[in-house]
Order: C-alpha cells, then structure tokens, then sequence
C-alpha cells in the first residue's frame, strides 16, 4: 500500500479515533466506535469499510453481534509509531484526568506502556533480564526464569514464545516493552489484579497489590 494511502486512511480524524480507540486491545462494536468518533451509525460504517478495505481492522462476529479489532499487533506498532509524533495531541481527552492517566500507564494494544512501561523496560534491562539482540532486545536465562516466577511461560530457547521488541512510546519517546512476552506479561500482571482500569479507554491504575509488586519485582518504588 502506497505511503499516502496509508496516511489518507489513518488521518480522517474520525478514523484516527476508532483506531485509537482499538489501541486497548477490546473488541468493540460499530455503535461503540461511533461514539468514540463522535460521528453517526451510517458514517462510522463507512469509515470501517475503509479501514477493513486496507487491512487496519477486522470484524468479529459473537452470537448477533459484530465486532471489531485491530489486525493485528504490525498495524498497532505502526500507530503507535505515528503517534510518536503527534505529540499530546494524540493524548487529548475531554476529561482532564485523561491524559495524565495515559501518560502514567495505559495499554499499547495488548502490552503496558506509559511512564510505567519505560520504566519495567529499564529495570528489566539494568537487570539483565532483556538483552541486545540482532532483533533489537532478547530475554535472558534470567529473563526467562523471572518470567516463569510470575506465571509467563516462555521458551528456553528463546523462541517465538519470549519474542520481544522494543516499542517507541509516543508519550515518553522511550522505549517500552513490546511482543508477545510482553502481552504476555501484562495478561499476568492484570491477572493478579496489579492493575485496574483508569478512568479513559486505555489507562491502566495501579493497585496496591500492583506497587507492592513492583517495588519486589522490579525495585520501583512507585
């Protein structure tokens, strides 16, 4: 797909917000993504039919109901990416708690980022727990091991079960912990209730489970 489609279909503010909205990871209805846009049922379906035409979306049915997802976690790196450089626009909200929430800890699809995210990044990687790799960061035997101690199953061989990447955060223009060992962190920190969720489509809230576990496990005092 040419680069200038690629920006047509994803600029359309309208657009913009469904996809943004889909950055959680949820699943959600035509009706739902109307809302987030601020548009009307029939323009929402048109403007689906665009994203689904290119490859940004994909429906789901459940029983009568038809949802839709991201396609997948290529098209929300890449949105993350071009978030990068929309600055706080991209964190705008008309609740003011907003975007300090999303700064602090939201969802990058299916993984944690925000000021929390970097930061796991950083202790993981002071650590030793992520490493450099030909593929940007890997995990470590002891990667591996403080991963299974928190229910992650991952690979001794570093396959594609501990795959990792470093992702770009918009917010914090540093990086966090993406792949599928880190959804699959996020999954058992959510699991154990570290986290609950903030008051926009996104944001994550730390419990106090949550910094109880992150001063053990990670030594961030938060």
């Amino acid at each position: 797909m040419a680069l200038a489609n690629v920006g047509w279909a994803v600029g359309d503010p309208s657009r913009a917000a469904m996809l943004t909205a889909l950055m959680s990871g949820q699943a959600l209805t035509a009706g739902e993504l109307a809302a987030e846009a601020g548009v009307a049922a029939s323009t929402a379906s048109s403007h689906l039919a665009i994203l689904s035409e290119r490859g940004f979306v994909e429906a789901v049915r459940q029983g009568r109901h038809r949802y839709f997802r991201l396609a997948g976690a290529d098209v929300a790196a890449m949105l993350e990416r071009i978030s990068t450089f929309a600055g706080q626009d991209a964190v705008r909200s008309p609740r003011g708690a907003g975007p300090a929430a999303l700064r602090r800890a939201r969802t990058c699809y299916d993984h944690l980022a925000g000021e929390l995210g970097v930061r796991v990044f950083d202790a993981m990687v002071a650590d030793r727990r992520l490493v450099s790799s030909p593929g940007g960061v890997g995990l470590s035997g002891e990667g591996r091991a403080f991963l299974a101690e928190l229910g992650v199953a991952v690979g001794s061989d570093g396959g594609p079960a501990t795959a990792c990447r470093p992702c770009l955060d918009f917010t914090e223009r540093r990086p966090h912990l993406g792949g599928r060992a880190a959804a699959a962190l996020l999954t058992a920190m959510t699991d154990r209730r570290w986290f609950a969720p903030g008051p926009v489509r996104r944001s994550l809230v730390l419990t106090a489970a949550g910094r109880t576990a992150f001063d053990r496990h990670f030594r961030l005092p938060v």
